[in-house]
């Protein structure tokens, strides 16, 4: 089983490890990734702050001139660890034991909108990019969609694939086989904010039981949350969860 999950806006600054463009998820994506990067840090170099406010979602100049750096050469750290959104708060990675932490780093795929797609245990720098931006005349959705669509099926055809992105990053991907969506709800009334922490005590649980399908996952008890159904369409199977 593996696990798809959005990034977050919010980083982590910092890191202690060199960062290889060369080194992440998908060979074939390298000449792609390294076009957008020096696209990415051409229109940094260029220094015009109306352009930086845009692509960063910055108005505030200390704020962008913060975020005006040559992101090449910055330290390094895992993805899981660089995020820090609400769906990585309530993850809570650095406090898990070392078998789970294992789990997420070899189980997660995550879909930056810099970089492309992911494994949680890849290293990469501080870097800001408003979701949704283009990066000059690219649009990151579509220039990894074109590029690494295909490289993802076949990554995951022996996978089964629980999605717990937002509905934006499936522009990036969307699984042409049958895959597995949560949905939240509290006294009737779909969950749209809190459903990233949800998301995140969700997957602290797999984490911490090692699931290795959707039948255990189903079987998981989760504090809190109890399936109420399922609904299938198309490819697509939502686990609606009725929270306490």
């Amino acid at each position: 089983m593996k696990i798809l999950l959005a990034p977050s806006e919010t980083k982590r600054s910092g890191g202690d490890l060199p960062f290889h463009l060369n080194a992440l998820l998908f060979d074939p994506l390298l000449p792609h990734r390294t076009k957008l990067l020096h696209t990415y840090m051409n229109i940094l170099q260029k220094g015009d702050i109306p352009a930086l406010s845009k692509m960063f979602g910055l108005k505030k100049e200390s704020d962008i001139l913060v975020h005006k750096k040559d992101i090449i050469h910055e330290p390094a750290m895992k993805a899981i660890q660089r995020y820090t959104g609400v769906a990585f708060e309530y993850l809570g990675y650095e406090d898990l034991d070392s078998q789970a932490q294992t789990y997420i780093d070899s189980h997660i795929i995550l879909f930056s909108n810099l970089f492309g797609p992911l494994r949680a245990s890849d290293l990469i720098p501080e870097y800001k990019l408003k979701q949704g931006e283009p990066v000059g005349d690219i649009r990151t959705e579509k220039f990894y969609h074109q590029h690494a669509a295909e490289l993802l099926e076949a990554y995951l055809a022996d996978e089964e694939i629980l999605d717990l992105r937002a509905g934006f990053y499936d522009k990036f991907y969307k699984p042409s086989k049958p895959y597995t969506t949560l949905k939240f709800i509290k006294e009737g009334k779909v969950v749209s904010h809190w459903a990233k922490a949800y998301r995140g005590i969700v997957l602290r649980e797999i984490a911490k039981a090692r699931v290795e399908t959707l039948d255990a996952f189903i079987e998981l008890p989760i504090e809190g949350l109890s399936i109420k159904e399922f609904q299938t369409k198309k490819q697509r199977t939502e686990i609606i969860y009725e929270i306490a």
